[in-house]
Order: structure tokens, then sequence, then C-alpha cells
């Protein structure tokens, strides 16, 4: 799978990343560790904290800053009304294509 793996989470992650918040807020590394424990293990922290600047600069999501035990405070984020509106367009998208792409099989 490799290479085209790679290039098709590139352009789903964001989803991706918006449906791990719509269960619960969490921060960088809490949601990377949600998509590793659900089989997305090529994923890189960096990959994630990219997916979240680019959401929270469409208004995707609330950012809170919350104590840390070590070092800085974290960014916790919450998906927003906004955000909900752009997963359920999302999953609607992924329904469309996926019905297509079965056809072609």
């Amino acid at each position: 799978m490799g290479r085209q793996l790679t290039e098709m989470l590139k352009g789903v992650l964001e989803g991706v990343v918006l449906a791990i918040l719509a269960v619960q807020p969490a921060y960088g590394y809490e949601i990377t560790a949600r998509l590793r424990e659900r089989g997305f293990t090529e994923i890189v922290e960096g990959t994630v904290y990219a997916v979240l600047v680019r959401i929270e600069q469409k208004g995707l999501v609330d950012v809170t800053k919350v104590p840390s035990e070590k070092g800085p405070p974290r960014k916790v984020y919450t998906l927003n009304d906004r955000g909900r509106a752009d997963l359920e367009e999302f999953w609607r998208t992924w329904s469309f294509l996926a019905d297509r792409l079965g056809q072609l099989k």
C-alpha cells in the first residue's frame, strides 16, 4: 500500500481528525495516539499538528490552553458547530466517493 495510502491519507486526514474530536476534545498527542489505536500507525505527530493548525485557522475548533504537569500548557481542541458542519460534509462526500468507487470494482 505504501505510497498510495500516504497520498490518500493526506486528502482525508483533516476529516479523520475532526471525527476523532467529535467523540471527545483532545490535545495533539492524544489525537495521534487515538489514530494509532485505530490502525493509522504511520501517522506522525508533526502531520497531526499541521492538520490542527489548519483546522484552527479555518475556525472548525475551539482551543483552550490547559496547564501541563510537564512543560508549557497544552492546547486542547474542541469541535465547534462549524467543525461539526464540516465533518458532516466530509462524511457525505466520503459516502459519495465510496459508492462511486464501489461501482468501479
